[in-house]
């Protein structure tokens, strides 16, 4: 994956503090329990940013939550979320968690998400039906891509309609013509983890670099309140540990 798909700094702000992954990880690391450690390396592994899924104008908070949980079982670690109204509202009942690890962004219209992925190289795609649609099957998702799905009623905006370089579908093989977008979205994700992991070895695409600063950030994300934890583990530290 090229770095320019990764959205993160070497350097991390929490709160006041200013510290490298590589910091961060020496500090919090000898505090976990080789099982955690292992799991956290584990799913850091699986990450890909390669990826992208964007929920536009949904209007049912459960299908959000439900999507978001399927993509962080899955590894796609950012979503996009393209809502004119009010910010994305947690529905900790159907994440069970998962927003907590995943990367989210928030837009306020199509244009402006769908200019920010195509600045960052990634190729448009669409769940909808029309004339010009074609199974999901078909799409090469090996390389950097963003899956749109859209919302419960109309499905995506003729705006996105016009901007998506292809519309895809889902094969159905019975008389209704569409799954709720939780469905489709879950499907359509398994699909693409499914096709990276035949075509290039595994779905998850980072560097060793980006492995270490997602690991940061993953550790922190463990935390209620990481810069009072880091505060206190650098008072017990010896003082040459950050001037690594």
């Amino acid at each position: 994956m090229s770095q320019g798909h990764f959205p993160h700094d070497e350097t991390l702000t929490v709160g006041k503090l200013r510290m490298r992954a590589s910091q961060i990880i020496d500090l919090m690391s000898p505090y976990l329990s080789d099982h955690r450690k292992e799991r956290i390396s584990k799913v850091v592994r699986d990450r890909t940013f390669s990826v992208v899924t964007v929920l536009e104008n949904v209007y049912d908070r459960g299908n959000s939550s439900a999507v978001m949980r399927s993509c962080e079982a899955m590894g796609f670690q950012a979503v996009h979320m393209i809502e004119p109204g009010d910010k994305f509202k947690k529905a900790n009942r159907v994440t069970k968690g998962a927003d907590k690890w995943l990367d989210v962004y928030q837009w306020k219209t199509t244009s402006e998400c769908v200019d920010h992925l195509r600045s960052k190289q990634y190729k448009i795609y669409a769940t909808h039906l029309d004339a010009k649609a074609v199974p999901i099957e078909n799409i090469d998702w090996s390389v950097p891509s963003a899956i749109i799905l859209g919302n419960e009623k109309d499905g995506i905006s003729p705006e996105m309609q016009k901007l998506c370089d292809q519309s895809v579908i889902i094969p159905m093989q019975g008389f209704v013509q569409s799954f709720n977008i939780s469905v489709a979205g879950a499907i359509a994700l398994y699909h693409i983890y499914r096709e990276r992991k035949l075509k290039l070895g595994q779905s998850g695409d980072l560097n060793e670099k980006q492995l270490e600063i997602l690991t940061a950030h993953f550790l922190l994300r463990s935390s209620k309140n990481p810069e009072r934890l880091l505060q206190r583990l650098i008072e017990r530290m010896p003082n040459n540990l950050l001037k690594k």
